[in-house]
């Protein structure tokens, strides 16, 4: 190729790059205001909610006290009998029913004289079966031989009748007369003795059933005995709740009245707080409280309580007493909600009543540092009534009343909460209400 073509192929590449690059300049000026005047990346649905209304209520101020679950009942179950252990049927972290069996101890020798006592039982309830069988045959033969006797008797009378006329006319000779006296004496004293037999043989026979019943009885108290001695050597759970601690192991010698394991029952539990004595006077057996446990998920950190217990002793260090708030504890996988030595904060309603701000339990966010509610704030001016944009805002808790609970923050007496899908939503989101809360019934 000679100079004159490199020159000419150098210019013809040059006005290409220079279309190519005018093309893509256009297309770049054309797309632009294009892509100015679009929204962009489409932004998410309204949320959909439910919300409250906050409203103003009388109620007594609240103050808050930490405190501690602890269990309703906790029982250290020991052994009534000693013994060696050969079967611990549960472990620690168990749950049982009550009279659920929780050890058991070797009963070979009870076993041994549980079966001779049954054995004895059955030869003695024999005896009184032959007895039963036997006396009304005896009794019966008796009084036959006396019925018998009786007849002989009547008849030695009805002779002797008949003779002693005769002989008084000297029919009869005095050796006829004789004859029938003595016949009607010896008939006299036959049913004298067979009337004797008849009574012994009742008394008798009727005492030696009732002293074979009385054997059978004593011997079916022992089978009883030995049945409730096996019994006791098997440990039982008192109640349901929760095996804690195991003391003894299969194999080990357990002395009477030693612990075999520790139950606790938490069906129900309760929060203990102690409560400056400055408020002995304001705190109220049966007063609904809000308490908040703060390990537990989200939607359940917020529990209703009653106040079940009041302790009626100050104590002189701290001059506090201790209160008990009682909580019912819901069964979830694996054993209940709330455990034993939880951390726990109660409002107990101890101040003076007054007009206060109030929102459902179900409003509450909590979780964070502190409890919050998510406000719902209408858009502009002429902002539609159900619809708005949410905003977190954080409060205080007081007292509670049955479905509501107070609240101290940059709240209004009017202003709409969410109820239902405040967990999901944050400040800035647009929400939805497609409903207006219920309280339970």
């Amino acid at each position: 190729m000679n100079g004159g073509d490199v020159s000419a192929g150098t210019r013809t590449g040059g006005r290409c790059l220079a279309i190519w690059i005018w093309m893509l300049a256009a297309l770049w000026l054309s797309a632009g205001p294009a892509a100015d005047a679009g929204e962009g990346p489409p932004q998410r649905p309204p949320a959909q909610v439910v919300t409250a209304e906050v409203q103003k209520r009388e109620l007594p101020a609240g103050a808050a006290f930490v405190g501690s679950v602890v269990a309703l009942r906790t029982s250290t179950v020991g052994s009534l009998m000693e013994g060696k252990v050969v079967e611990l049927a549960v472990n620690e972290g168990d749950a049982v029913e009550a009279g659920d069996p929780l050890a058991r101890l070797r009963t070979e020798q009870l076993a041994i004289q549980m079966r001779a006592a049954k054995a004895e039982l059955t030869i003695r309830r024999q005896e009184e079966m032959v007895l039963k069988e036997a006396l009304p045959l005896e009794i019966d033969q008796a009084r036959a031989r006396s019925a018998a006797s009786q007849a002989m008797l009547k008849m030695a009378e009805a002779r002797w009748r008949r003779a002693k006329p005769l002989f008084g006319k000297q029919v009869i000779s005095d050796a006829e007369m004789e004859a029938a006296d003595q016949a009607m004496e010896a008939a006299q004293q036959k049913a004298v003795e067979t009337n004797a037999a008849l009574a012994s043989v009742s008394r008798t026979e009727t005492g030696k059933y009732a002293q074979a019943a009385a054997r059978v009885l004593a011997q079916r108290e022992e089978v009883r005995r030995l049945k409730d001695d096996i019994e006791q050597y098997t440990i039982r759970a008192p109640f349901a709740g929760y095996v804690t601690k195991e003391f003894t192991e299969v194999g080990q010698w357990l002395a009477q009245g030693g612990p075999v394991v520790e139950v606790i029952e938490i069906a129900k539990v309760d929060v203990e707080v102690q409560v400056p004595e400055r408020y002995a006077s304001q705190v109220r057996l049966g007063a609904e409280v809000a308490v908040v446990i703060e390990a537990l998920p989200q939607q359940a950190k917020l529990q209703s309580g009653r106040v079940e217990l009041i302790v009626p002793q100050v104590d002189v260090r701290s001059r506090t007493f201790p209160v008990k708030v009682r909580l019912e504890n819901p069964a979830v996988s694996g054993g209940r909600l709330i455990t034993p030595g939880m951390f726990a904060r109660v409002q107990l309603p101890v101040g003076k009543s007054g007009k206060v701000l109030v929102v459902p339990k179900d409003a509450l966010i909590l979780g964070g540092r502190t409890p919050m509610v998510c406000l719902v704030e209408p858009t502009g001016k002429g902002g539609s009534s159900d619809g708005g944009v949410a905003r977190r805002v954080p409060v205080e808790l007081g007292s509670a009343d049955a479905d509501v609970i107070q609240v101290r923050g940059a709240l209004q007496a009017g202003a709409q909460v969410v109820t239902e899908g405040n967990e999901r939503v944050f400040t800035g989101d647009r929400v939805h209400i497609m409903g207006r809360y219920r309280p339970p019934k």
